[in-house]
């Protein structure tokens, strides 16, 4: 454990450059109390690594110290070649960067670690595209990702789905996240910081001005805490219903929390089996669309308009198919 996290210490100062010892011992979950015996013993081992006195201070490698990539294991370096995703390494038009880099991972791995290595990239792959969607069109996906890598203000315009006219937009880029298959650009825009998607993105132009990327900006936790603040968002009303046992097990088409706010809810099923329960739902038509996938096996008990809306959407569809 000690030898791991002084290895790991290295790392960091040799990636992030200064680092303080509340931040290391943070990053570690140890006391800065450990960190300083740390750091005794990283200097008695002969590794240059000094500490700067004051507010801003913390310890740092000497200027033109690299350690060297050694003590690679091999479920180390199996997880590299499985984290290696060619297919948005492609998108980025980075394929033929992450081949080279590849081959010189592999050249580089001890002989007894090859093999396994060799195995993981034959064996497994990661298409993060849902089944029946094609992949969005993404002509800006490229010129977005060098204004993230160089800290670029973008220009650009950004068209809404379903709508006709593009907003004009000046971005501060601050990271690209894939999910489900969906490229989103996470940006600065004024004080504010957005999400938005790539496939929307048109016309991106990078600037010559520079852009000042928040020091304490984490992408990761960032996306964490908007994605489960858009998730609750999303629900905005509610609706009274009865599901049948199959409608229940249909359920998980509606998403984790429907079947969550289903299962808290359900009441005990009647004769039939039948069993009533209130389900978060979207507003407006999508909502309503969502319950009608359930088909006959859901019946809307309330609120009397969520009821209403669904008797009409259901009626305009039998009067077309009549």
């Amino acid at each position: 454990m000690l030898a791991s996290r002084l290895l790991s210490i290295l790392m960091l100062l040799q990636t992030r450059g200064r680092m303080s010892a509340s931040a290391l011992a943070g990053e570690f979950e140890v006391s800065v109390r450990t960190i300083y015996r740390d750091i005794d013993q990283l200097s008695a081992a002969g590794v240059p690594v000094y500490a700067d006195r004051g507010r801003d201070g913390g310890f740092q490698l000497m200027d033109g110290y690299r350690t060297k990539l050694t003590g690679l294991t091999q479920p180390e370096a199996e997880t590299i070649f499985l984290a290696g995703l060619p297919g948005p390494a492609a998108e980025l038009g980075l394929a033929d960067i992450l081949s080279t880099a590849r081959l010189k991972l592999m050249a580089a791995l001890p002989a007894h670690v090859q093999p396994g290595a060799e195995r993981i990239a034959a064996r497994f792959h990661l298409d993060p595209t849902g089944w029946f969607r094609a992949a969005d069109p993404l002509p800006s996906l490229q010129s977005v990702a060098r204004a993230v890598w160089s800290e670029k203000m973008l220009k650009l315009d950004y068209r809404r789905a379903g709508e006709a006219d593009a907003i004009p937009r000046r971005l501060g880029p601050l990271g690209l996240v894939l999910k489900s298959g969906n490229w989103y650009l996470v940006a600065q825009a004024r004080k504010h910081i957005r999400t938005y998607r790539v496939a929307n993105i048109h016309d991106a132009e990078i600037l010559d001005e520079p852009f000042a990327r928040p020091k304490k900006f984490d992408l990761a936790a960032y996306w964490q805490q908007a994605s489960a603040e858009y998730e609750r968002g999303v629900y905005r009303e509610h609706a009274d219903v009865k599901l049948s046992p199959k409608g229940m097990s249909r359920l998980e088409m509606l998403g984790p929390y429907v079947v969550e706010a289903a299962a808290k809810s359900a009441g005990k099923p009647d004769r039939r089996g039948w069993a009533r329960c209130t389900l978060p739902l979207e507003s407006g038509d999508y909502g309503v669309r969502e319950l009608l996938r359930l088909g006959d096996d859901v019946e809307v008990v309330g609120p009397p308009h969520v009821r209403e809306h669904m008797s009409a959407m259901a009626s305009a569809i039998l009067a077309r198919h009549r």
